[in-house]
This record gives C-alpha cells, sequence and structure tokens, in this order.
C-alpha cells in the first residue's frame, strides 16, 4: 500500500510504501506533553519504505525535548508535524502522522494511547530500531 501525506499546507510531504499491505494500522497516540499538544498520533512500518520530500527547508524546523534523541519535524508556515526522526549509530528511522494521510481509510487505523514514561534511553533507542521506518530518505526541492 502506498500512502501519501503531508503537512497542511504541503511544503512537507512523503510517501510510504507499506509493506506487506496492511489489515489495520496501528496508530498511536503518545501521552508526552508535546504529543498531546499537538495531537500526535504516530505510525511506522517496520518493513516499509518512507521518502520525504521537502519543498522549501527554509519553512521547516525541527524540534527536540526530553532525550533529544528524535527530531519532529515542523513546518513553519503551517504548524503540522507531519514526521519525527530519530539518527541511531549514523541511520536514519521516522514515524508519520496518520493526521496527515492523504488516502487511507480511516477505519484501518487502529487507534491506541501509549506512554513511554520511565522508558529508558538504550530501551527508548532500540525499540525504535524494531518498531520505527528503518528505510528513510530525504528529498529536498530547493536544494
Amino acid at each position: 500500500m502506498l500512502i501519501s501525506g503531508a503537512c497542511h499546507c504541503g511544503n512537507i510531504s512523503f510517501k510510504l510504501d507499506w509493506q506487506p499491505e496492511p489489515k489495520e494500522i496501528p496508530a498511536r497516540a503518545c501521552s508526552c506533553a508535546f504529543c498531546v499538544k499537538h495531537g500526535g498520533v504516530w505510525t511506522s512500518c517496520p518493513s516499509g519504505f518512507l521518502a520525504v520530500r521537502v519543498k522549501d527547508s527554509r519553512h521547516v524546523s525541527t524540534y527536540a525535548f526530553g532525550t533529544k534523541t528524535a527530531e519532529f519535524h515542523v513546518c513553519s508556515t503551517c504548524g503540522v508535524v507531519p514526521v519525527v526522526t530519530s539518527t541511531i549509530e549514523v541511520h536514519v528511522y521516522a514515524v508519520v502522522s496518520v493526521n496527515a494521510f492523504e488516502n487511507v481509510d480511516t477505519s484501518l487505523l487502529q487507534r491506541a494511547s501509549v506512554s513511554f514514561d520511565g522508558e529508558g534511553q538504550g530501551d527508548r533507542l532500540r525499540r525504535r530500531q524494531r518498531n520505527w521506518i528503518g528505510h528513510v530518505e530525504f528529498h529536498e526541492a530547493d536544494a
């Protein structure tokens, strides 16, 4: 399944090639303060491939908090956060916002709240290596 997504203005967009075809898509509503304030609901497909396109990188900022092991890619034009990345041992892993999806039947989304409070940094990074999208490419139109 090829999933398209984007921020509201389209400056940050993505294509997620979800393999194999999903019967359901886990949608994790993170309970951290940042995700709660932004309505962050994330998903990933470890066997998938993610291509992120940025039209104008001058209108993208990254935000990291807490352990500073993940970067939220924020469109400074519309304020939407469609993708989060974590670089672990020079390898980029990512999750995408289900709220940014453009072509997915919402009945596929299996929403659940998650909390990572109390998770140590090493455990957090190992979880991301197992569960996040491990094939990630960024393309910048203005580069």
